[in-house]
């Protein structure tokens, strides 16, 4: 039992005596809420972007490397403090990564020049990466083996804060300019008095946690089922991050340009696609706890192609209504991919966390820079119509093994 239980990843430092206690409502929801704050900061820095290109004459191409040095600092960062944190549990890294976000934002409030806005961008990027790994690793810890609605429910914390973070930002920042910025501290304080809680149930409860959890971890497959496996989600990942950069970095810019809004009204557009992701993302999770994970990632990119490939032509208010049809059913995929991944390979939950949120901003990352290289020589308007086939890739999900589960134990 020892050799078992530690190989799903030991969150704490003393052994404890307590129970199991299934699954615990008020840490997956607290790391929901952590997520919330978390995302809702990571959300602000796109939705600056407009003030930024205006104030500092940028061009597309370096509003997209902005993006790119925050993702890639995020996504190179992410699996190796999983892999690290899977053999040597470090519990208060939750809010000490949450206090350089805290840093991060002050650098962005304050910095005077585009060298220091990559600096700001990048010091946020590394508390991004010490957050979702291990915030990941807690909602599974908690979730009482009830892992995709964990999953599910920790996610649309995240894409609940990146919905609001844009509207605060049109709220608070636009109006007041770039100074403004530093509200966003208040979350990230709060964020840090969360985790700070959450670690300290961790400490009381993580071991007896994890031998409850221990009879329902699944086998996994075998190492060429792994490879093959690893390949078809980077493939999906691609097609799901490349597509939703588009959206969550230049959907504001492409309203304006091809229906001349204002960008506090563009705002209110992003703030509705968000909110769709949001509203999507809690099904993937407890669906896919029933009917398989490969049937939600099946539903998610097919579902959504059609959608995908109208939205380019559609007027100002199809293009709402099909960018929230594009949020509801997409956002389905990301904690379905999340547990399987976790499900193939068992035992190394903050690695394989790492590895998934670190594909996300890394693909969202150079994505983001790609699409504004794109954007700045054929036009935003050209960029939606060439994202509008991505989807299609989801059909990649043909070749995705099946998972074997393990039956729990009576």
């Amino acid at each position: 039992m020892t050799t078992r239980t530690a190989s799903l990843g030991t969150p704490g430092t003393f052994p404890s005596a307590q129970k199991p206690q299934g699954f615990v409502l008020r840490i997956v929801g607290a790391a929901a809420l952590a997520h919330l704050l978390n995302d809702l900061i990571q959300a602000m820095l796109p939705a600056v972007f407009p003030l930024l290109k205006a104030d500092y004459a940028l061009s597309f191409g370096e509003i997209g490397m902005i993006a790119l040095v925050y993702q890639v600092t995020a996504s190179l960062l992410q699996p190796w403090v999983g892999l690290y944190t899977d053999k040597h549990p470090m519990p208060y890294l939750l809010p000490c990564g949450m206090a350089v976000t805290l840093l991060g934002i002050a650098l962005l409030a304050s910095a005077g020049s585009y060298p220091l806005l990559l600096l700001a961008a990048a010091v946020i990027g590394v508390g991004s990466a010490t957050f979702h790994p291990e915030a990941s690793r807690v909602a599974r810890l908690a979730s009482g083996g009830r892992f995709g609605t964990a999953q599910s429910t920790f996610q649309v914390g995240g894409n609940t804060g990146s919905a609001i973070g844009p509207l605060l930002t049109a709220a608070i920042v636009i109006p007041h300019g770039q100074s403004a910025i530093a509200w966003f501290m208040l979350a990230a304080a709060g964020a840090i008095w969360v985790l700070w809680r959450i670690t300290k149930w961790n400490l009381r409860h993580g071991q007896a946690q994890l031998k409850g959890l221990a009879s329902k971890q699944g086998q996994g497959l075998g190492r060429a089922a792994v490879i093959r496996a690893i390949a078809v989600v980077a493939i999906l990942m691609f097609a799901k991050f490349v597509y939703i950069a588009a959206f969550t970095n230049y959907f504001t810019f492409y309203l304006i340009e091809r229906f001349g809004l204002a960008v506090q009204d563009s705002q209110m557009f992003l703030f509705l696609f968000l909110a769709a992701v949001a509203a999507g993302t809690f099904a993937g999770g407890p669906v896919g706890d029933r009917i398989g994970r490969k049937a939600v990632i099946w539903v998610s990119f097919l579902g959504v192609a059609p959608f995908a490939l109208a939205l380019p032509y559609a007027n100002l208010f199809w293009t709402a209504v099909l960018a929230i049809a594009v949020g509801l059913v997409m956002s389905s995929a990301f904690a379905a991919l999340v547990v399987y991944a976790q499900e193939a390979v068992p035992g190394r939950v903050g690695m394989v966390s790492g590895v998934m949120f670190g594909l996300m901003f890394g693909i969202g990352g150079i994505g983001a820079a790609g699409l504004g290289q794109l954007a700045d020589t054929r036009g935003i308007v050209w960029v939606y119509h060439a994202v509008s086939f991505l989807p299609v890739l989801g059909l990649a999900t043909a070749f995705l093994p099946n998972t074997r589960q393990q039956v729990p134990s009576s």
